[in-house]
């Protein structure tokens, strides 16, 4: 494991993180809430915000998926996903949802801007992301699908957005 060169849960904390916090709004498995976590650790993100329905550490099957990324990755409890996305909007974060919506932008021909933080809501495995919250975000990212099927599971859509803005903001760095 020394030749992984992880960081220790203190130095996670201490280390720079990638200007992305996630919002979870009313998810229902904690599994996928887990992988969430887990992501949000191995791309070093700010924070996880957990509302409404969503369950929160310590909760044995969120550590399941999650090994251990409870306790490197912030995270923070709200009653509704509006209050989450009124501190993010006052702590100057640009809200975006990943719902399959008119108007949304694909996640190919997204291109984050430099030094902006970002606020991905990701929304119920059923419903999506709420009405209210979709209003409050200045877009909607879309993931294309090219199947038969039309959605993927959060924590797969999870992965996919984070690490397509993770790479586009890190390869702006080396430019």
């Amino acid at each position: 494991m020394p030749e992984l060169n992880r960081l220790t849960v203190e130095e996670y904390k201490a280390a720079e993180k990638t200007p992305i916090v996630i919002v979870l709004d009313n998810i229902r498995s904690q599994h996928n809430i887990g992988s969430v976590f887990r992501t949000a650790d191995a791309f070093r993100l700010e924070g996880i915000l957990l509302c409404g329905i969503t369950a929160t550490p310590p909760h044995r099957e969120i550590q399941k998926t999650a090994l251990g990324a409870t306790e490197s990755v912030p995270w923070q409890y709200f009653d509704n996903t509006i209050d989450a996305c009124t501190k993010l909007i006052n702590e100057g974060y640009h809200l975006l949802a990943v719902e399959q919506v008119t108007g949304s932008i694909p996640l190919y021909d997204f291109q984050p801007a430099k030094d902006q933080k970002l606020a991905i809501i990701f929304g119920n495995e059923v419903s999506g992301v709420r009405e209210d919250a979709l209003s409050m975000a200045t877009g909607c990212l879309e993931i294309p699908q090219f199947g038969t099927k039309h959605s993927f599971n959060i924590s797969v859509s999870a992965g996919i957005v984070i690490w397509d803005i993770f790479s586009k903001l890190n390869y702006q760095k080396v430019k």
